[in-house]
């Protein structure tokens, strides 16, 4: 379409026409004509046919009037809406015979719906934050999040917040390192957001009022879950409630202390996956830290309970007691 034209040396489109431009329009318009000289600074003139060559003498250009102007721009727009509006009478006829036959049936409610790729899944999720009217609950396991991510979260989180719906995350302690995090919290300022961390997190969760329920399906996350079974949901919301007493808020301190012999709540949290059976990868992956700052944890816990093996420090950490502290 001529409107998102635009010229690589004077990039703009006809909505968004020059002050030149419409300085030297408007001059053409008053005198009937306007030397082609005069329009050099302005090529989108003549790029969106608001010019021509005056037929009696090539050093000069005639207006094209507003009128004709604005009739030329708008019908590739009609023709364009036209054409939507036959997809939409063809579509309605497809689904018709369709409708027909779901309407002799009673009403379903899709409980569980499988979303494939990040896209369906992310269009899920924006449909059902659109539509949420009370408050949006966020489990996100994990370290400090990606700037882009954090981008993300602030965009979608920015219609809640004009609507006046409330948002709680839950994340892990682990963000209390990141920046980007308290920049995002900086942002969020005013509105009503409330972050909590806990030490260890079960699997990324968003719930929007109590209708619907979206939880990972696989690993990578290319595969979601939406629930939208009332038991589910409910259950799920329950869940949250639980974690979130437990959660501290972000800008107060955790509450923990280390023991005597120096080993901090962290360490203690990985004791305990350790004794469990839980390999390195995995036990980072719960905490939400990278494995080298989790082997560096248990290289320091192995350093105060004396142990010279992996072997020895599982049977250690059982003799200390250092499991039963509260933390």
């Amino acid at each position: 379409m001529i409107t998102k034209g635009t010229n690589p040396t004077h990039p703009h489109s006809i909505t968004d026409l020059c002050d030149e431009g419409a300085r030297l329009y408007a001059s053409a318009l008053s005198a009937g004509r306007i030397a082609r000289v005069e329009v050099e600074p302005a090529p989108c003139l003549v790029e969106f046919a608001l010019l021509h060559p005056d037929p009696d003498d090539a050093n000069w250009l005639r207006p094209v009037p507003p009128s004709i102007a604005l009739s030329q721009q708008l019908q590739p727009i009609e023709r364009e809406i036209q054409d939507r509006r036959r997809l939409s009478v063809d579509l309605a006829d497809t689904f018709e015979p369709f409708l027909t036959i779901s309407a002799q049936k009673p009403a379903m409610t899709h409980a569980i719906t499988v979303l494939e790729g990040f896209s369906r899944i992310n269009a899920a999720l924006d449909v059902a934050i659109a539509e949420s009217r009370v408050e949006v609950l966020t489990v996100q396991p994990g370290g400090g999040r990606p700037e882009n991510a954090l981008s993300q979260a602030l965009e979608r989180s920015k219609p809640l917040i004009e609507r006046g719906i409330s948002v709680r995350t839950l994340y892990q302690h682990t963000v209390r390192h990141s920046q980007s995090t308290f920049a995002y919290v900086d942002q969020m300022a005013g509105a009503k957001v409330e972050i909590r961390t806990l030490e260890e997190l079960i699997e990324r969760l968003i719930i929007c009022d109590e209708t619907v329920a979206f939880i990972p399906a696989r690993d990578d996350r290319q595969v979601a879950l939406e629930l939208r079974h009332p038991g589910l949901v409910k259950y799920l919301i329950k869940v949250f409630e639980q974690l979130w007493q437990r959660a501290t808020p972000l800008l107060e301190e955790v509450p923990y202390e280390s023991t005597p012999d120096g080993i901090s709540g962290v360490q203690r949290s990985i004791a305990k996956l350790l004794v469990e059976g839980h390999v390195d990868e995995a036990i980072a992956r719960r905490l939400g830290m990278n494995v080298r700052t989790c082997r560096a944890h248990i290289a320091k816990l192995a350093v105060s309970l004396g142990s010279g093996s992996r072997a020895q420090l599982g049977f250690l950490i059982a003799q200390s007691g250092i499991l039963d502290q509260d933390h």
